[in-house]
């Protein structure tokens, strides 16, 4: 490995001399590869040889079967996916100690930092103080998960928690975490490296606005990178999306990240990476980018990437980064090749073009993220939803009312210019008189507590609060189902008149059930269109030309009357915006009073309550079951499934119903049956999370007709929920597997997707294709993820309960996408045969399903050492 020099008020730091190292090909190769590269020749050793060599060879057709290993610099974590992660290293810290070690050795090797953002509920919306009142329930609800994450803080070195009230995840890594070029020592010399990332979340990638290569993993990938075991890719193959023009008016952030996701579908993207490029790039704020950055899952991708330039500095110095750290970003990214350029054109596998000067306000819905909509099409797209619904009393909600309307999500709150727009629309609004109508519940939940700070210092915090968009907490929320009750008089016309209610929301997912359990409809739109929406109370209207509303004095009030002209809102961005800002809301964040004030125990070892109902260690730990035996595989199918089957409909998210199997178990042991909360906060709790697998009111079993969400057909072939009929054919030692349709796992990287899979003895998944981060949870779990055979679909194969799926495989010649001989043998002794397809992308994966996951190898590992 070459080494080169730079120096500056920065000081003076080694770094890899890339363009030596990559010489002519430099300038061809992506600048995601680039960031690759440089951090496998830091690695070093043969590995970094032979994937240097790989990674120059992609350039000749712009794909590859070579695998490489990527060893990031931190990792990011939120508190439903960290708390699963911390109850495996205190049950493995159980273990060690057991075995006779020390179990205050087992500590992550690389710096995690985690958010405390996903189970915030609008339990009060539409008033002064409902962010004091929701974060007073969200401390009383999950006390017992936060004082965990507390001990961990302080048991577990390396750890750093960032407490309620703290923001969400993405956008503290942007404001506050990201360096876009970290520091480390390396025999005692000082080095600059690029600032590199895993995060368990699927919208990981908003940080590649900044330039910062990262992506979403699942928990378990996670667990290994945090010990230090690389993570291993197939070399990705890059779609380049190339940008020209610049937003034209009314056009905003939003509207260019619903067409790069609604344009990348189209392509088929599933696990590339994008990378954009282009003179438009330069037009765009790091805030603009962060929003299509962060919709990466949302059109298949594992990152959305924008190299470094002029307006990544912009952004540092407006979030308060010191002088000496913006100069060293600028001259390490000059040196080494990764600064952007307009006239930069590295060789991509596959190339689009987007203009933006004719991009126009949109939305998408009413059920996936892809299907966009111009304004004007919304109404026959709801239509369905309001067939059957009976006409409506004097002032009755409408049948296409909008129930929920949020600003809401890291995806369109980490960008001001977003928020300054619906902040103006809501001051128009309410110089004209206009209100949204009582049956609409409007929230706002901003990413960052900085926000209140720039949005009341010019005044827009206020005009949001009057028309009941007020701050009701800076979380997750509405946007991952944590929506809050609807109003009441929407309840009444569902059980009276049939209502089907709509939500609009300014963010990144509207799967049916996902921000409500209710809602099967949803708008994702920019947060100014979210006000304006509010104000109409309908959904189903051209809401670019139709009346929104009326003034006092009955005059028409359209879209025109209260849209801001751009460069008004760039007027306000810069009054909006301090330095200072970001530090001083975060600082008063982390010294919360309420957190400093919560009690947690200072053992080594956690002291695990069995009565607890949050917090179980889970029996994948400690036992060898989940590994799939040699040879052959004889399985009984568990759930037949159709397609776009997301990790929501697989493991929930939501409330916990006291009448659902893991509501029971609850009740059972105690918990309140009225306050249940919700799957989220659960997920310390292995008990509950299996008990809500696959009970998503929309998932359909195809294996036999009037089966309810959840359930399934016992050895006997008497229906029985999942887990109930896992636990039988766990008893006679049969394995299991679930047959899917296409894009199996779509949605958020929820490990418990994979982890109560394999808890209900699941060795395999047979689906058409799956999303990217699931699949590498099933691998981390054991479960082998296998593409079915060319023209089988589980609505046509006709399978049932009696049939079983044979499976040839030797997992010690397995090689990755092997062909695989599958068989379906029938009660009636006819046999389908075919050529599965064995989804392991490198010989680690391999090695994984061997060991039966990550878990095993993370523990088998420490008690080597001792």
């Amino acid at each position: 490995m070459r080494i080169a020099k730079i120096e500056g008020a920065f000081g003076v730091l080694a770094c890899v001399d890339l363009p030596a190292e990559a010489g002519g090909a430099l300038h061809r190769l992506p600048i995601t590869h680039r960031i690759l590269l440089e951090n496998l020749l830091r690695q070093g050793g043969e590995a970094a040889r032979a994937g240097r060599a790989d990674l120059l060879a992609w350039l000749e057709r712009g794909r590859s079967e070579a695998a490489i290993t990527f060893s990031p610099s931190r990792i990011l974590m939120h508190d439903t996916t960290c708390g699963p992660a911390l109850v495996d290293i205190a049950t493995m810290r159980d273990v060690l100690a057991a075995a006779g070690g020390d179990p205050t050795r087992l500590n992550p090797d690389r710096p995690v930092a985690t958010s405390t953002d996903h189970s915030l509920a609008v339990d009060f919306a539409g008033v002064g103080d409902a962010a004091a009142r929701n974060m007073a329930r969200e401390l009383e609800r999950n006390g017992e998960r936060y004082r965990f994450m507390k001990w961990a803080s302080g048991a577990v070195d390396g750890f750093r928690v960032f407490p309620p009230g703290s923001g969400i995840m993405h956008t503290i890594n942007m404001e506050r975490l990201a360096t876009v070029v970290a520091r480390e020592t390396r025999d005692d010399v000082p080095w600059a490296v690029p600032d590199t990332l895993v995060g368990t979340d699927s919208h990981t990638p908003m940080i590649n606005a900044l330039g910062v290569l990262g992506w979403g993993v699942g928990g378990l990938e996670a667990e290994g990178a945090m010990f230090r075991v690389p993570v291993s890719l197939r070399i990705p193959e890059v779609v380049g999306v190339r940008l020209t023009g610049a937003l034209g008016p009314g056009a905003t952030a939003t509207d260019l990240a619903l067409v790069v996701t609604e344009r990348l579908r189209k392509l088929g993207v599933a696990g590339e990476f994008v990378e954009f490029f282009g003179p438009g790039v330069g037009s765009l704020s790091v805030g603009q980018r962060s929003v299509a950055a962060n919709m990466a899952p949302e059109y298949g991708a594992s990152t959305g990437f924008f190299p470094i330039d002029a307006r990544t500095l912009d952004y540092l110095r407006i979030t308060g980064r010191d002088a000496p750290q913006i100069e060293l970003v600028e001259a390490y990214a000059r040196r080494l090749g990764l600064w952007r350029t307009p006239e930069l054109e590295p060789r991509y596998t596959e190339t689009i073009e987007i203009d933006l000067s004719v991009l126009t306000p949109s939305v998408a819905g009413p059920r996936r993220p892809q299907d966009r909509l111009e304004l004007a099409a919304v109404p026959a797209a709801l239509a369905p939803a309001l067939a059957g619904v009976a006409p409506a009393g004097p002032g009755g909600p409408p049948a296409d009312a909008v129930a929920i309307a949020a600003i809401a999500s890291c995806t369109n709150t980490t960008d001001l210019g977003l928020l300054v727009a619906a902040g103006l629309v809501a001051r128009k609004a309410r110089t004209l008189g206009l209100a949204p109508p009582a049956w609409v519940r409007a929230s706002l939940t901003p990413g960052s507590p900085a926000t209140r700070r720039r949005l009341e210092r010019v005044g827009l915090l206020e005009d949001l609060e009057a028309l009941g968009f007020s701050i009701a907490g800076y979380g997750c929320a509405t946007c991952i189902g944590n929506s809050g009750p609807l109003p009441a008089v929407i309840e009444q016309a569902m059980a009276k008149r049939g209502l089907k209610p709509i939500a609009v929301l300014s963010g990144n997912r509207n799967f049916p059930g996902r921000v409500h359990a209710q809602v099967d409809n949803a708008l994702l739109a920019s947060p100014a269109l979210v006000v304006a929406y509010a104000l109409a109370g309908r959904a189903a209207l051209d809401i670019a030309s139709d009346p929104i509303g009326h003034g006092p004095g009955g005059e028409v009030v359209r879209l025109a009357d209260l849209w801001p002209a751009a460069d008004e809102v760039e007027a306000f961005v810069r009054l909006a915006a301090d330095p200072g800002d970001v530090a001083e809301a975060y600082d008063a964040a982390e010294a919360s009073p309420a957190w400093a004030a919560l009690s947690a125990p200072e053992a080594a070892r956690f002291p695990w309550d069995p009565s607890s109902t949050y917090l179980r260690p889970p029996p994948f730990v400690r036992q060898e079951s989940g590994v799939i035996a040699p040879g052959s595989m004889r399985a009984r199918i568990l759930l037949a499934l159709g397609d776009d089957v997301t990790t929501d409909h697989i493991s929930p998210a939501g409330a916990i119903p006291a009448a659902s199997e893991a509501g029971r178990w609850l009740v059972a042991h105690g918990a309140d049956p009225a306050d249940l909360n919700v799957y989220a906060s659960r997920r310390g709790n292995w008990e509950v999370m299996v008990r809500g697998l696959f009970t998503n009111r929309t998932l359909k079993n195809l294996l036999g007709e009037g089966l309810a969400p959840g359930w399934t057909f016992d050895p006997d072939g008497q229906p029985a929920p999942a887990w109930t009929a896992a636990q039988r054919y766990g008893a006679l030692g049969a394995p299991l597997v679930i047959v899917a349709g296409e894009r199996y796992g779509t949605g958020s990287s929820r490990d418990w997707a994979a982890k109560g899979v394999q808890l209900l003895g699941v060795r395999a998944v047979l689906a058409r294709s799956f999303e990217r981060i699931h699949r590498s949870n099933l691998v981390g779990m054991g479960v082998a993820p296998l593409r079915m055979p060319e023209g089988w679909r589980p609505e046509t194969l006709g399978l049932t309960a009696t049939d079983h799926i044979e499976i040839d495989w030797d997992l010690d010649a397995l090689a990755p996408r092997a062909s695989i001989a599958i068989r379906i043998l029938r009660a009636d002794g006819t046999v389908l045969e075919g050529q599965a397809t064995a989804l392991v992308e490198t010989q680690a994966e391999i090695a994984l399903l061997r060991a039966g996951g990550m878990i095993p190898s993370i523990l088998r590992r420490a008690l080597d050492r001792l």
